[in-house]
């Protein structure tokens, strides 16, 4: 048996030759431990893999079977699609708010390829462009075609409120007519098509149901991307149907060709802005455009698409009290600025601020975050060190590591007040649902998502508008292939 002293030596040199996190040089310093778990036998153990997180386990039962199994949050799994999709699902699992945000130090992992994870969608689906989402920001492409978003943003930002308000007032006024009807209404039909209005409106000041899109933009959307990312999706069909045609084989891109060049027809139409200053940066008018269908479609539609509903599941089920709450410092804070919505009124609302960082913490849109480490580094959890080898693809599933218990008191509960208060704001820094901590901003040298700023405001938006037309509501809530199915039963008109 090695002595205390060639143990510690070992460390010691281990340490000296890998690139280490800052976390993992507090003391008492951590045992150095092999990453246990495995990959299961070629192929079989994929494909078990697969079929245990999609319908055997589900998600979250398949990695807290593991981490108990193991005895560690930081593992070796398959993540799926494996076989035959993905060449090799082999990752080592960041399942804790430690070790997770190693993932965004590019410094340490490469980023090339790897936005759906294990597998890369096929570039048919993109006009043949890898979109910015797949680039590593050492690709000379990327920081131009992030900085023609940041572009976006900017050139768009005083359409945003009047835009918002003109979308989701048409949206509270369906769901009040269906409820009336019909005693209850879905959140997703009509979120969707206020969500895909109000991001056209607002980026390229055109209004989709006044072109040929008319209201087919959602649904055009929802279609494409579930042709990307049909590998991660269940949708509740008999599970060895679904596993064959989903996450065995791709779906084939030219069944949703048509369908893709409407969608790009009117961005091409509606973006003469964008593009002419993507000319000037040296980037093609055709690239520029695929990207905008991208970064609209995708990533801002998708975005909104699921997380409007989790905020109002959390906030319906959080019950009248904090409904009325936040009414009266939405409302009152309004008041005193004249009746007028700014965005340094919505500053002054430090309720509505915390409950929207408090739904981004207990169930962030983006779950899934996968890095290739660039070198052999070392990865610290709240309990051990890990060895990683260069090349590995490392995998975080961020529902555990922002709700991680060793960060977060009563880390599964919907805590409203969770962020309010100097003490609190610091917590932030553990909110990850950018592609990076709360308290950094996106810049066109790291991967944190360009949106960053645009998401949380959109988000306050809605809290904001919900509470200055009604005082509360209730919602029933159930499964959807990402997010949640909500349904609301009860609205109740502002009084006061």
């Amino acid at each position: 048996m090695a002595s205390s002293a060639t143990l510690s030596s070992r460390r010691a040199n281990v340490r000296s030759r890998l690139s280490v996190t800052v976390s993992e040089l507090e003391k008492p310093e951590l045992p150095l431990k092999s990453i246990p778990g495995d990959y299961g036998l070629p192929f079989i153990g994929a494909i078990k893999d697969r079929l245990d997180y999609f319908y055997n386990q589900g998600r979250d039962e398949f990695f807290k079977f593991k981490i108990q199994k193991y005895q560690s949050t930081v593992l070796r799994t398959n993540m799926p699609p494996g076989p035959f999709i993905s060449s090799n699902p082999k990752v080592v699992a960041l399942l804790d708010g430690k070790s997770f945000p190693i993932l965004f130090d590019i410094s340490k992992v490469e980023k090339k390829d790897l936005f759906t994870g294990t597998y890369m969608s096929s570039t048919y689906l993109t006009g043949g462009y890898r979109i910015l989402s797949y680039l590593d920001p050492s690709e000379p492409k990327h920081a131009k075609l992030k900085q023609l978003l940041f572009f976006l943003l900017k050139s768009s930002r005083d359409r945003v409120l009047p835009e918002f308000k003109a979308c989701y007032t048409e949206l509270f006024k369906t769901v009040e007519y269906e409820l009336a009807e019909k005693g209850k209404c879905s959140f997703q039909t009509p979120s969707e098509q206020a969500a895909f209005n109000f991001l056209a409106r607002a980026f390229f000041d055109s209004n989709p149901v006044d072109s040929k899109l008319g209201s087919d933009g959602p649904s055009l959307a929802n279609k494409w991307v579930l042709f990307q990312l049909g590998p991660i999706f269940t949708l509740g069909v008999p599970k060895y149907i679904e596993d064959l045609l989903l996450h065995t084989f791709p779906l084939p891109s030219f069944l949703v060709k048509k369908d893709y060049k409407k969608l790009y027809d009117f961005f091409y139409e509606s973006a003469g802005l964008v593009l002419d200053e993507a000319e000037k940066m040296g980037i093609s008018r055709d690239e520029a455009c695929h990207n905008l269908v991208f970064a609209t479609c995708f990533n801002s539609f998708g975005g909104i698409k699921v997380f409007f509903p989790i905020m109002l599941k959390w906030i319906g089920l959080a019950g009248e009290n904090l409904h009325l709450s936040l009414a009266k410092e939405i409302r009152s804070v309004i008041k005193s600025n004249g009746g007028e919505l700014s965005l340094s009124a919505m500053e002054q609302m430090p309720l509505m601020k915390s409950v929207v960082y408090e739904s981004f913490r207990i169930d962030p849109p983006v779950q899934f975050q996968y890095g290739k480490a660039k070198k052999d580094l070392l990865i610290g959890s709240h309990h051990a060190v890990y060895e990683v080898k260069e090349g590995e693809m490392l995998f975080g599933y961020q529902p555990f590591a922002t709700k991680d218990p060793n960060i977060f008191d009563r880390a599964e509960e919907f805590v409203p007040d969770r962020f309010m208060g100097v003490d609190e704001e610091k917590l932030l820094k553990y909110v990850l649902w950018s592609n990076g901590p709360e308290t950094e901003h996106p810049t066109v040298a790291d991967k944190q998502c360009a949106g960053k700023d645009f998401v949380m405001l959109v988000s306050r938006l809605f809290v904001v508008e919900f509470f200055r037309r009604y005082d509360t509501f209730e919602v029933e809530v159930g499964p959807a292939p990402v997010g949640v199915a909500v349904t609301i039963t009860s609205l109740k008109a502002a009084s006061f």
